[in-house]
């Protein structure tokens, strides 16, 4: 959708089938007319706005992204809401704030139009009843979201504020973390103190919202922990750490290759066709099952990988957006690249051989923003 891809979890589909059924038997204990099949029919209807609100909702997420420069790989919808995934962090304070903050005031806007839809429908109809559902759980979505707390949009904005008063991305990200860690606590005292006046009624209610306290949980543990990996990491961008290269041709015999490479002083080894265009990088480990007697007949393009898309770097990636752009092949040989300047080749074991001297217990694998 709007060129970003749309994933749907298997969780999903449990916690639609629950939401039907809660909200059927919520129906038809008020109305004693609606068959059990009319009250699944609209609960079912009540699971797919309730779906399309939170797709709304991570769209606002991953369109401010895109126009604030950053890209978004994809948006995940699963049991307990969705998560937008971005390819880098916000450049700025401001940026995060303004992508934190699109989230909540689109649940906030889908709110005020079923809460106006339900003013203007027939009082006590199944239409107005459906309306006013839907406005309070998109307010309840916008108001929980918006808490000072990661994994919530609220904790991305207080990080950003941290960010702006301190200049350090990574303690906005601890304080925001330890805040998400306290609104963990106070949401799952908060519906037991309920649960237990009768306040709140119902085991469905009690258990989903301690499941969404645990996780909040385990997300702010991870942003404290990102936090300090973060802090950790060499101040080095993959354009000074990349290595220079020597383009050789495909059809070069495999000692031949190794001896320019031992002469060009540590370079790296580019493969080139004939006309000079890079074909990619040799296979270190197919180099070396080659046995010596036969390395002055075999072309270096037999142990070459191809170079693609999802191995060519930005020049000015560094830090955990770094780390990011390789976590799909760790070890792997990436071109570093500005616009058309070729700036050599990043190894991916030599930059995580680099960061395990430096980085902390908790080390993370990747960055996903939580509605």
């Amino acid at each position: 959708m709007l060129g970003v891809p749309i994933y749907l979890a298997p969780s999903w589909l449990l916690l639609a089938a629950l939401i039907t059924l809660t909200y059927s038997q919520f129906l038809t204990s008020r109305r004693e007319e609606l068959s059990l099949g009319t009250g699944l029919a609209v609960g079912f209807g009540f699971v797919v706005c309730l779906l399309l609100s939170v797709l709304l909702h991570e769209l606002g997420h991953a369109i401010t992204s895109r126009q604030s420069g950053i890209g978004v790989s994809g948006i995940t919808l699963e049991m307990l809401g969705g998560y937008t995934e971005m390819e880098r962090e916000a450049p700025r304070p401001g940026v995060e704030l303004f992508v934190s903050l699109a989230g909540p005031v689109v649940s906030l806007l889908l709110g005020l139009l079923s809460g106006a839809a339900a003013l203007v429908l027939p009082a006590g109809g199944i239409a107005e009843t459906f309306a006013f559902q839907l406005a309070l759980s998109n307010i309840v979505v916008a108001v929980f979201n918006a808490l000072p707390g990661l994994p919530l949009d609220g904790g991305r904005a207080l990080q950003a504020l941290v960010w702006k008063l301190s200049g350090d991305p990574n303690l906005g990200r601890r304080v925001a973390g330890w805040s998400g860690r306290l609104v963990a606590v106070a949401t799952a005292g908060t519906v037991i103190v309920l649960f237990a006046q009768g306040i709140l009624d119902g085991w469905f209610g009690l258990l989903f919202t301690l499941l969404v306290s645990v996780t909040m949980w385990v997300g702010a543990g991870q942003a404290i922990r990102h936090g300090k990996v973060a802090a950790s990491l060499p101040p080095f961008n993959a354009r000074e750490l990349a290595r220079p290269i020597v383009p050789v041709a495909a059809v070069t015999p495999l000692a031949e290759a190794e001896r320019i490479a031992e002469q060009s002083g540590g370079h790296h080894l580019a493969v080139v066709d004939g006309a000079g265009a890079m074909l990619g990088f040799v296979h270190g480990a197919s180099a070396r099952a080659v046995p010596a007697e036969r390395r002055p007949w075999v072309p270096i393009g037999d142990v070459t990988r191809r170079l693609d898309e999802h191995h060519v770097l930005p020049g000015d990636l560094r830090g955990t957006d770094l780390l990011h752009a390789i976590r799909d092949d760790p070890g792997g040989d990436y071109l570093v690249v500005s616009g058309e300047d070729v700036h050599g080749v990043l190894r991916g074991a030599e930059l995580l051989s680099l960061v395990e001297t430096r980085r902390p217990d908790g080390w993370p694998t990747s960055r996903r923003n939580r509605t």
